[in-house]
């Protein structure tokens, strides 16, 4: 028998419980605590005799944490190798001494480490929800179960590379704005700093008076000038301003909820949401994972935090008795087409297939999306690039003319 530490959601609420029981596997420990009203979140064996042995003072090893890119190539080894029949631990080696990166190598040793001294893959990973995150420990540990870590592997390994492309997706639209916004913030900075103070000695010999934008920006680039500390300063204040910003919880979803308002916006970000969702949904149900907990486990894939919040409440209408899909049409933040989808799987007995069907729909939608972002901002671009032109341009030259016309 053996002891296992569980986060557990209470059936019925949102609440999150916490607490051990008793069993001889681990799939015994998740029978034990859904006969106590919980539905199981993480399960995780308390190795006693290692406790024991370091006299609970030596702390959890550190780990690197592995990119995406990395956590692909570490997958993708891990399963060839297992579907050579390659034990986990030779598997481990294999990386550990022949790896690229050295990120895997550290993180395949300390695994290997930990696997020797009687650990399971999955109990070990599970330490590390940081590193791995939570759906990939719980889907490692329901193959684990099942005895196919083969198959979730390579299951594993295509939800990686979904989320890779569609990140590569979403940066790829967002590059070319921000590239066009960095330019024309260089090129005001270069007109104010050096191009501006040449002209003010040519305007004072003059001696007429100059408009007031000319005036303005004037004065800006000979501050700027005798002060070009301030422009680096500037910069570094505004990106750690914007990076709090997003990671200060109460301002972080309150741009959440409004970026759900903003027309083409919303598509973008809720299209991408969800197709990380119904890819793990699918991935998931394929592993034989309760359908509770793969909402659970997709749920934690929602970067939006109103999205998160509405499908975290059709987890407790689930529990209540609803269907998936009455469930998550209520939120009323998911596609149409997803859930008809959803609703005929659930009719038809074919959920997974038609999960996979709604991953292909959401992959073609979210490039139209990027499609019709690409092309709007084009055009939006351009009309900014030339404003600031025009106002840089009407600054220095308003004063020429006038002095042309006066003579």
């Amino acid at each position: 028998m053996a002891i296992y530490n569980y986060t557990a959601y209470k059936n019925g609420t949102s609440d999150i419980v916490k607490g051990k029981v008793e069993a001889t596997s681990m799939r015994d420990a998740r029978t034990e605590i859904r006969s106590l009203g919980l539905t199981p979140t993480s399960i995780i064996e308390e190795n006693t005799t290692q406790k024991k042995q370091q006299g609970g003072k030596k702390a959890l090893a550190k780990m690197p944490k592995m990119g995406l890119g990395e956590q692909i190539d570490f997958t993708s080894t891990l399963q060839i190798l297992a579907s050579a029949g390659i034990p986990i631990i030779e598997s481990l080696l294999f990386i550990e001494n022949d790896a690229a990166k050295l990120k895997m190598r550290q993180v395949a040793a300390e695994l290997r480490r930990q696997i020797m001294n009687g650990g399971t893959f999955a109990g070990t990973i599970a330490k590390y929800p940081e590193q791995f995150g939570h759906v990939y420990i719980g889907l490692v540990k329901t193959g684990e179960d099942a005895g196919e870590l083969e198959k979730t592997l390579d299951r594993l390994l295509d939800l990686l590379n979904k989320q890779a492309n569609i990140r590569s997706k979403v940066i790829g639209a967002l590059m070319y704005p921000a590239f066009v916004i960095l330019l024309a913030i260089f090129i005001v900075i270069v007109m104010l700093v050096f191009v501006f103070p040449v002209f003010k000695d040519m305007f004072d010999q003059m001696g007429m008076q100059l408009p007031w934008i000319t005036r303005v920006l004037m004065d800006i680039g000979i501050t700027l000038k005798q002060n070009w500390v301030a422009i680096p300063a500037a910069f570094i204040v505004a990106i750690v301003g914007i990076n709090f910003v997003f990671r200060w919880k109460p301002s972080k979803y309150k741009i959440d909820e409004f970026v759900l308002k903003v027309p083409l916006l919303s598509k973008l970000i809720q299209f991408s949401n969800f197709a990380n969702f119904i890819a793990v949904m699918q991935v998931a149900y394929d592993a034989g994972v309760p359908i509770l907990e793969c909402l659970y486990l997709a749920n934690m894939t929602l970067t939006n935090h109103t999205l998160e919040q509405k499908v975290g409440e059709a987890a407790v209408k689930i529990q209540q008795g609803q269907h998936l899909s009455a469930a998550l049409r209520a939120t009323r933040t998911m596609p149409k087409m997803i859930l008809f989808m959803i609703a005929t799987g659930e009719q038809s007995g074919r959920l997974g297939d038609m999960l996979g069907q709604a991953v292909s729909y959401i992959d073609k939608a979210l490039d139209n999306i990027i499609d019709v972002m690409t092309k709007m901002i084009e055009p939006i671009m351009l009309v900014v690039i030339g404003t600031i032109v025009l106002v840089l341009a009407s600054a220095l030259y308003l004063p020429l003319f006038a002095s042309y016309m006066g003579m």
